[in-house]
């Protein structure tokens, strides 16, 4: 179960409403208007959950559940649980990651520039981007539409990053083109100086660092 500190839940959602969502198939009988308020897993889930089974190891677990609904392989039906309402799929996995979305989105853009953070006058940010405090964006980047740059995030001159992207808290990068829809983790790197050395008698000769990185 999620907790609440951390994850928002939106819903309760209809059995139709998820099947719609999923691209999964009521199976027959199932009361389409019948709601679901949440996702668990089948050894946790109540009558107001869903879960899912993919893997058969997991049979006997979805035999003893207690979950309201499931979305399964239509090979499986058959040994759901008296009660359980089934969303019928060829691939579960990708139906429950759907109805795990819908009832968990991701936090929606809050567009403007956090006090604390420092945009270079020659930076191009888009005005529906999020830049969060303590970030610093350098000369010449530019920041797409719907970006999220998350805080104490380091944009190095002339980096682009594209639409709908999501660079998380301490990330630095520099040297590096970043397309659309892309998700930098908090803390990683990008572009950095790689290890090139002349190797002399009178001591190490760094070699330039020429490349850039494209993340597409």
């Amino acid at each position: 179960m999620a907790d609440p500190r951390f994850f928002d839940r939106s819903g309760p959602f209809t059995l139709a409403q998820l099947a719609a969502t999923s691209g999964a198939t009521l199976a027959e009988g199932v009361d389409p208007e019948r709601q679901i308020e949440d996702v668990a897993p089948l050894e946790r889930a109540g009558p107001g959950d869903l879960g899912f089974l993919d893997n058969r190891k997991y049979r006997a677990a979805f035999a003893a559940s207690a979950a309201g609904a499931c979305v399964t392989r239509p090979q499986f039906a058959e040994e759901a649980p008296d009660g359980m309402a089934l969303l019928l799929s060829d691939n579960p996995y990708k139906s429950y990651a759907l109805i795990a979305q819908a009832f968990y989105p991701r936090p929606p853009i809050k567009p403007g520039i956090a006090a604390g953070a420092i945009v270079n006058p020659g930076a191009r940010v888009s005005p529906d981007a999020e830049i969060g405090p303590g970030v610093v964006i350098e000369e010449g980047a530019e920041i797409g539409a719907r970006c999220r740059i998350r805080p104490n995030a380091v944009i190095g001159r002339g980096v682009v990053i594209g639409e709908d992207c999501e660079i998380g808290s301490g990330a630095t990068l520099s040297h590096c083109l970043i397309g659309r829809q892309v998700r930098i983790y908090p803390g990683v790197r990008i572009g950095q100086d790689g290890f090139g050395f002349a190797m002399d008698a009178g001591g190490h000769v760094t070699v330039p660092q020429l490349g850039r990185v494209i993340v597409e």
